[in-house]
C-alpha cells in the first residue's frame, strides 16, 4: 500500500477521488501480503472494517460529515482494550481475553471516523525494547526483516512503516513508542503524562504509562493527538488542562527556536554511525537558524537505574491480579495441590521470562529491608531528574538527543537483559519526569549492507506538545531528504 498522510487521504475521500471502502480493501490486501513475514498484526478485522468503511461512504454520499478521520485505517496496540478481537498484551496470560469495553482513545478515534483494521503485536505487557518478548513471536523490521522493529510498540511501528495502515496507536512507559518509531523510520509521540486518558490500557507502570500515536508525518501525529487528548473522568490521572488545536498550532509561522543538546548526547556508548548522524542533525538545526545550547545533564546517567527500580515495582503490583482464577491463563489443576500451588503454576506458565524477571525485581525493591534503599531512593532520584529538566527548560524550548544509541539490531543479538535495557538510555527520562517527547525520522544509516532508519528525540516541558510538534514540523519540512521512509513509499 503506498504511504500517504491522513490529511491527504481524508481530502481524497471527501472529494470523491477514492472511497473509504477502496482504501480499506487496499490496506487489507497489503496486510495479507506482508504480515506473514513481518508479524506486525496479531489480529485483523476485515468484515468489520469493510462494514465501517461502507457506513463512512454512505454518510459522505448523503452530505454528512464523517469526522476528521473519515475512514482512515488505523491499528491498535494489543495492550489497549477493544471490543473487537482480543486484548492479549502480547502475553499467553491473556491470550484469549476479550474486553467488554473500548479504551477511551479507541472511542474517540472511532467517533472521529477512524476504522480499526486490527490489533498489532507488542512486547509482553509492554516490557521490552525490541518486540522479541512477545508470546506470539517477534515483529520484524520492514527495512530489513532480519532485524527487530523496536519495542514495545513493535507492531505499531512496523505496520505504519510498511504501509499496513495510515497510523497506529501505541503505548510508552519508557520509550515504547519512540524506540520502534526510530528503528522503523516513522514519527512517534509520547504525550505529557495525563494528557491522554489511560482508561483501557493494560497497566504496566501506572505512573509512567502513556498512550501515543505512531504516524508517517508530524501533522498526522498532531491530528491524532488532538482527537485523543483531553480530560476523561474515568481516569483519575487525566489532566483537565486545555487542549489546543494542535493541527493549527503546528502550522503557525516559525519563530526562533532554542534547543538544548546534552554534552553527552554524542557518547562512546553510541554506535559511531549514530554519533555521526546526530552531529549532522545538530548542524542542520544550527544552519537553519536554531540556537543550540550545550548543557550539562549529569542526572541523565541515573535515569536507567531509576526507571528499572520504579517500573518493575509498579509492574509487580499491577500484575498481581493475574492469578489464573479470576481471569487469565489457568494451569490444569492437579489433584491434591493447594490454591497457592495452582497460582504459582498458572503464573509460571502464563508469564514470559522478561515479565517474570521484572515482577521479581519489583517485588525485591518493595520488600521489607530494601524499600528505603532502592524504591524510596529511586523516588528521590525521580524528583531530581524532574527538577533538572525544569532548570534546562527555563532557557530553551526543547532538548534534542538521539532516540536510541543504535539502529535496529538483529533479532536475537541482544539476549542479555542488561544489554537490552541500555536501549532505553535516551528515552526513560521523559517518562520519569512526565514530559512530552517524540521521535523523528532523521535519515538512514548504512550498516552491514542495510539502510537503516535513524531517529532523533525531542523532549519538551509538560503540556508543551504544540511547540514540540511545531519544531518537529519545521525540521521535517526543511530537510525532507533526511526523513527515512518506509519500504512502501
Amino acid at each position: 500500500m503506498p504511504q500517504t498522510t491522513i490529511s491527504a487521504y481524508v481530502e481524497a475521500v471527501r472529494s470523491g477521488r477514492t472511497t473509504a471502502r477502496q482504501m480499506i480493501d487496499v490496506t487489507l490486501g497489503a496486510i495479507e501480503a506482508a504480515n506473514p513475514k513481518l508479524n506486525a498484526y496479531r489480529e485483523v478485522f476485515p468484515e468489520e472494517a469493510r462494514a465501517a468503511a461502507d457506513r463512512i461512504d454512505e454518510r459522505i454520499a448523503q452530505g454528512e460529515n464523517p469526522g476528521p478521520l473519515a475512514g482512515a485505517p488505523i491499528s491498535i496496540k494489543d495492550n489497549i482494550a477493544t471490543t473487537l478481537g482480543r486484548t492479549s498484551a502480547g502475553s499467553k496470560m491473556l491470550a484469549d481475553y476479550r474486553s467488554p469495553f473500548d479504551a477511551t482513545v479507541v472511542e474517540r478515534l472511532t467517533k472521529a471516523g477512524a476504522i480499526i483494521v486490527g490489533k498489532v503485536q507488542c512486547d509482553e505487557f509492554g516490557m521490552g525494547s525490541s518486540g522479541e518478548n512477545c508470546a506470539f513471536g517477534p515483529t520484524r523490521n520492514p527495512h530489513d526483516d532480519r532485524r527487530v522493529a523496536g519495542g514495545s510498540s513493535s507492531g505499531s511501528a512496523a505496520a505504519v512503516a510498511a504501509g499496513l495502515g495510515l497510523a497506529s496507536i501505541g503505548s510508552d512507559t519508557g520509550g515504547s513508542v519512540r524506540l520502534p518509531a526510530s528503528f522503523c523510520g516513522v514519527v512517534g509521540v509520547k504525550p505529557t503524562y495525563g494528557r491522554v486518558s489511560r482508561y483501557g490500557l493494560v497497566a504496566y507502570g501506572s505512573s509512567l504509562d502513556c498512550i501515543g500515536p505512531i504516524t508517517n508525518s508530524v501533522a498526522d501525529a498532531a491530528t491524532l493527538l488532538r482527537i485523543m487528548a483531553g480530560h476523561d473522568p474515568r481516569d483519575a490521572t487525566s489532566s483537565t488542562r486545555e487542549v489546543f488545536d494542535l493541527v493549527t498550532e503546528v502550522d503557525q509561522p516559525g519563530r526562533s527556536i532554542r534547543l538544548a543538546v546534552p554534552k553527552k548526547a554524542r557518547s562512546d556508548q553510541n554506535d559511531e554511525a549514530v554519533n555521526d548522524a546526530f552531529a549532522r542533525v545538530v548542524d542542520h538545526f544550527r544552519e537553519s537558524g536554531t540556537e543550540i545550547i550545550e548543557v550539562d545533564f549529569p542526572l541523565a546517567d541515573y535515569g536507567l537505574a531509576t526507571y528499572y527500580v520504579l517500573a518493575p515495582a509498579e509492574a509487580s503490583s499491577n500484575l498481581e491480579r493475574y492469578d489464573g482464577i479470576r481471569y487469565g491463563h489457568r494451569a490444569e489443576p492437579v489433584t491434591g495441590e493447594s490454591l497457592e500451588e495452582l497460582y504459582a503454576r498458572s503464573r509460571g506458565e502464563g508469564f514470559g521470562e522478561e515479565v517474570k524477571r521484572r515482577i521479581m525485581l519489583g517485588t525485591f525493591v518493595l520488600s521489607a529491608g530494601y524499600h528505603d534503599a532502592y524504591y524510596l531512593k529511586a523516588l528521590k532520584a525521580r524528583r531530581l531528574i524532574h527538577d533538572a529538566f525544569t532548570d534546562i527548560f527555563r532557557s530553551c524550548d526543547a532538548m534534542l538527543t538521539p532516540t536510541a544509541a543504535m539502529p535496529a539490531f538483529r533479532i536475537g543479538e541482544r539476549a542479555d537483559p542488561i544489554h537490552m535495557y541500555l536501549c532505553d538510555r535516551y528515552t526513560v527520562n521523559a517518562n520519569i519526569a512526565g514530559l512530552c517527547a517524540m521521535s523523528l525520522p532523521a535519515g538512514m544509516i548504512d550498516l552491514d549492507g542495510s539502510a537503516l532508519p535513524f531517529g532523533v528525540q525531542l523532549q519538551a516541558p509538560k503540556f508543551a506538545e504544540s511547540s514540540m510538534l511545531r519544531i518537529a514540523q519545521q525540521f521535517e519540512q526543511s530537510r525532507p531528504s533526511m526523513v527515512g521512509r518506509g519500504p512502501g513509499s
